[in-house]
């Protein structure tokens, strides 16, 4: 390929062969959320929009980015999903991603499970990388058969003075909105509805806590029963919408949920909520390299740690849970 210079726009829905087509030949796999239709339509399909933007050369790809939105507003902030260069190509892929805001008409933009190696290239953008954090409550049950090396004293103890409230219906939620966080990336109503309604492979429970008649905050839950353990069951806290200092006032509420669901232990992947406020919510932060396992990968079960990470270009204000962007779904392959 020619050094001719590259161009950048946003794709039209006329090119998703061609996209499927360049991540196929340069993925190193056949990535499952974009061969498989239905998730390759939930995730980069809005309306008569196709979110992905291009960099071409000579009239033929050289890289891709696929990016989620996290709300519908006229300047919405997006989670990049996949991002790809061809061979020899990477200074083309640094400038689309680096472009990605504009030509996307996005605020905010992060990426929830990057690799480490890459880290360094989102700060030579300016932007920031880091770990996220893992949190975890030990259940009280009589047998652990997921959990290794942990202590067995006592849990921090929980207090909270607000309830959380099964919502079963996207009537509930229109009427209940969503509050004011303070927090980016912004969620909506029609995030929520989408993301925790109509995600087509696998279940959610939504729960709301409302103080003094007003909705206080949200809280995604999915709980997963480990058949190959002995039927053990494990509360995967995934989203929390709300101000971080309303978290500590829901642990009774979420430890009253674990104890419901029988859960060997709760866990939860957020960056930007103080481990301090994770604390009082009654939650002991996994450490990267601590000597307790707290298994992430569960079908079928892995006896080890999980390290997740990230990148944003607006860390003030910044929050990340495990269901943001392309993860917590199912394992495709």
């Amino acid at each position: 390929m020619s050094k001719e210079a590259f161009s950048l726009r946003h794709a039209r829905m006329s090119d998703r062969e061609r996209i499927v087509d360049f991540l196929n030949r340069n993925w190193g796999s056949r990535h499952p959320l974009v061969n498989l239709p239905d998730l390759f339509e939930y995730y980069y399909i809005r309306g008569d929009k196709l979110q992905f933007v291009l960099a071409e050369q000579e009239d033929l790809l050289v890289a891709v980015a696929g990016y989620i939105l996290s709300n519908a507003s006229s300047q919405p902030d997006a989670w990049v999903s996949i991002w790809c260069a061809a061979k020899g190509c990477n200074g083309a892929g640094l400038e689309l991603m680096e472009a990605l805001p504009l030509l996307a008409g996005v605020r905010v933009l992060a990426c929830n499970n990057i690799r480490p190696r890459t880290m360094a290239f989102y700060r030579f953008l300016g932007w920031h990388a880091d770990r996220v954090p893992h949190y975890y409550r030990l259940g009280r049950v009589d047998e652990r058969r997921l959990v290794r090396g942990a202590d067995e004293a006592p849990m921090p103890s929980v207090g909270g003075d607000l309830e959380l409230f099964p919502v079963y219906s996207t009537v509930a939620l229109e009427g209940m909105g969503v509050p004011d966080t303070g927090c980016v990336p912004r969620k909506d109503v029609w995030y929520v509805r989408r993301r925790y309604f109509t995600f087509p492979r696998q279940t959610y429970r939504l729960w709301a806590a409302c103080d003094e008649g007003r909705i206080a905050a949200y809280l995604v839950t999915r709980t997963v029963t480990v058949e190959e353990a002995g039927g053990a069951k494990v509360l995967r806290i995934v989203d929390f919408i709300g101000r971080p200092e309303q978290l500590p006032r829901l642990g009774a509420a979420i430890d009253r949920i674990m104890q419901a669901e029988k859960a060997e232990y709760a866990d939860c992947y957020c960056a930007g909520i103080s481990p301090a406020l994770f604390l009082q919510a009654g939650f002991v932060e996994r450490k990267e390299g601590d000597a307790v396992v707290i298994p992430n990968y569960l079908d079928p079960p892995l006896y080890e740690n999980t390290e997740y990470y990230y990148f944003t270009n607006q860390p003030d204000g910044f929050v990340l849970f495990k269901a943001d962007g392309d993860q917590d779904r199912p394992n495709l392959g």
